[in-house]
C-alpha cells in the first residue's frame, strides 16, 4: 500500500538509484499511472521491457517502488506502484561530505532537466491543448526579497496548497468525476540570486 507522505531520501545509494535518467522517468510515470507493469511503462518510455524490468527492480531494491495488487487476471504480469506519495530530497542530508554534495547536485540537475523537458514538450504541444488549458496554465515569475526562514515558510505553504488540490482531484476522480481531468505538472523553484 502506498504511504500518504513523501519518503525522505537521506542516503547516497538511494539518491543515486533514483538519479538515473531512465529510472527517474519510470518513477515519474509510475507516480502518474499509480500502478503499471514493466510492459506498460516500457511503451511509455520507448525502451525494451527487459531493460525497464531491470530498472524497476533497482528502484524496488531501494524501497522507492513496490509490488502492487494485480490489475488483471494474467498471473505472469508483475504490477508495480510507488511506495509513497513521492520523495523529498533535502540539501542538509548531503552536505557533510564532498561526494554526497556532488551526488546531490548531479541528481538535482537531472531532475530539473527532466522537468524542463516536460515543460518544453507542453510548449511544443500547446496548440493541441486548446484555449481552456492554455489559459489555465500559469507561467509567471516572482522576484521577492525574503529571508531563508521566509522562503522555507513559503515553500511549505505552496506544498500544502498543491497537496490540497491533489487530494481534491484524486477524491473527485475516485467518485467518478473524470470529465476534463488531465495530469498536471506543477514545478516550483525558489532560490536566492544576485543581479
Amino acid at each position: 500500500m502506498t504511504a500518504k507522505e513523501n519518503r525522505p531520501i537521506t542516503d547516497i545509494g538511494t539518491l543515486k538509484a533514483l538519479a538515473h535518467p531512465l529510472r527517474m522517468k519510470l518513477y515519474r510515470a509510475l507516480c502518474v499511472t499509480r500502478t503499471a507493469t514493466a510492459s506498460q511503462l516500457a511503451e511509455q518510455v520507448d525502451e525494451g521491457v527487459s531493460l525497464v524490468s531491470y530498472h524497476l527492480r533497482k528502484l524496488a531494491d531501494h524501497g522507492l517502488i513496490e509490488a502492487a495488487r494485480p490489475q488483471s487476471g494474467d498471473g505472469r504480469e508483475r504490477w508495480w506502484q510507488p511506495s509513497s506519495q513521492g520523495v523529498s530530497i533535502k540539501d542538509k542530508d548531503f552536505r557533510d561530505a564532498p561526494e554526497k554534495a556532488a551526488a546531490h547536485a548531479a541528481a538535482t540537475r537531472l531532475f530539473h532537466e527532466q522537468r524542463a523537458d516536460l515543460y518544453r514538450r507542453y510548449l511544443d504541444e500547446r496548440p493541441t491543448w486548446g484555449p481552456e488549458w492554455n489559459s489555465a496554465a500559469p507561467d509567471q515569475e516572482s522576484l521577492l526579497r525574503l529571508t531563508p526562514a521566509e522562503l522555507a515558510e513559503l515553500g511549505a505553504e505552496l506544498l500544502a496548497l498543491a497537496r490540497k488540490y491533489d487530494e481534491k482531484g484524486r477524491a473527485a476522480e475516485a467518485a467518478g468525476d473524470t470529465e476534463g481531468r488531465e495530469n498536471v505538472a506543477l514545478h516550483v523553484y525558489g532560490f536566492p540570486f544576485r543581479p
